[in-house]
């Protein structure tokens, strides 16, 4: 009984962090459209905000998985909420310097405790009880996710949007005073958010520090394996696979929404954060509504009908106009809410002491992030129709349904062979 009273806390603490990470995730669609403004940036430039952020998901996921293997989950997550209040806190020397790059870098920064946060938390939800509600617990976890990422593009567009930035022509006719002046301005405006963020996180840190949480080791695991050695399971084979085109898929739909909006129905910032919001609402909506239905049906089938769905909206943004292409984009995050939780649970499953190195794997795809938008973003530079630009994203989608397929239980496979 205490046991699984611990289990509960330790739960509901874990399940906090879901909710940190996709609130700063989802604060990069409205850091990307302001600095796109502020700096005058072209839709690849811009996109080196998610290249920054994930890029960091392929240099550290391993490290992650070290620091978990040999000092457990509890001391990661402290090292991964420490990186990310630090990361929060450079925002305000960037903001200062007047550098995009010292932006990419801060961002950079914060993304690394984000990559430890989660190669630690996504694995260690699904170990915390009965091995056959896995998925359904990772899923519950990452609702809360999407609750962020609804509630991240109000705060972000209230705060940082506080008014539509100035157009490059109208940046052309200042004066080089009034245009340092303008641009200082319109940078001090992220100071405030991620400062109050990164002191947030400290808290979170400390509140985790004074906690026992139950570390959850497998004596196979204590002795030591090879890293690689989780590589041997198709699923987890599949799994990084499959994330990484999700992941890509993920970022460059939520990151470029309000881009999508301006350019492809001239609405501006101000206006267009709603419907950032919209599509986080939805995507937290299809997670609960995921969780619920993975209780009567297998996470392999509500993944490939989520996919199935996602694609088929997918189509209406490419081949579409009008404000139907904004509707459809935005109802592609409602399919795409299990996505991430459901890949990895089904990537880690019966990996055993080899849970913790599939994970970092895994979690190391997110790299998907980092590359999918840049490349989308080149074809609507070189289309100049940034519709045209979902043609990777549908490809994305595709894959994830694939993955459901490929990897169902060998009881699906044994039924179906009869």
């Amino acid at each position: 009984m205490s046991k699984q009273k611990s289990y509960t806390f330790a739960i509901i603490l874990i399940t906090s962090l879901f909710f940190f990470w996709g609130f700063i995730h989802n604060l990069d669609p409205i850091l990307i459209k302001h600095l796109r403004s502020v700096f005058s940036l072209a839709h690849v430039q811009a996109s080196l905000v998610d290249s920054s952020v994930f890029i960091a998901y392929f240099l550290m996921a391993i490290p992650a998985g070290m620091i978990m293997k040999r000092y457990g989950y509890k001391s990661a997550i402290l090292v991964g909420l420490l990186l990310f209040a630090l990361g929060c806190f450079l925002f305000i020397p960037a903001a200062n310097g007047l550098s995009y790059m010292f932006f990419l870098t801060a961002l950079f920064v914060l993304s690394c405790g984000l990559t430890i946060l989660e190669t630690a938390a996504n694995p260690y939800i699904t170990v915390l009880g009965d091995p056959s509600r896995a998925a359904l617990r990772l899923n519950f976890a990452q609702s809360f996710n999407g609750l962020a990422a609804s509630l991240a593009p109000i705060v972000g567009g209230k705060f940082i949007l506080a008014e539509e930035p100035k157009s490059q022509e109208e940046l052309m006719a200042l004066g080089d005073a009034a245009k340092l002046a303008y641009i200082q301005s319109e940078t001090s405006l992220v100071k405030g958010p991620y400062l109050v963020l990164g002191a947030v996180i400290l808290l979170v840190a400390i509140l985790f520090f004074f906690t026992k949480l139950p570390d959850i080791r497998d004596e196979e695991e204590v002795v030591g394996k090879n890293l690689f050695s989780s590589l041997k399971h198709k699923n987890v084979r599949w799994g990084v696979v499959a994330q990484f085109f999700y992941v890509g898929a993920q970022i460059y739909v939520f990151s470029f929404l309000l881009v999508f909006a301006e350019d492809a129905l001239d609405m501006p910032g101000q206006q267009a954060k709603y419907y950032g919001a919209l599509a986080g609402l939805l995507f937290m909506i299809g997670r609960f509504v995921g969780t619920f239905f993975m209780r009567f049906v297998e996470a392999y089938k509500l993944l490939m009908l989520y996919s199935i769905f996602a694609a088929l909206l997918t189509l209406i943004v490419i081949f579409g106009s009008g404000m139907a292409t904004l509707y459809a984009l935005v109802g592609t995050t409602f399919f795409m809410s299990i996505m991430f939780p459901t890949i990895f649970a089904i990537g880690i499953r019966d990996t055993g002491s080899d849970t913790k190195s599939a994970s970092s794997f895994i979690i190391m795809s997110i790299v998907g992030g980092a590359i999918i938008p840049p490349l989308s973003s080149s074809i609507t530079d070189m289309t100049h129709n940034i519709h045209s630009s979902y043609v990777i994203v549908l490809l994305c989608f595709l894959v994830v349904m694939f993955f459901a397929w490929n990897t169902r239980p060998v009881e699906s496979l044994e039924n179906h062979s009869l």
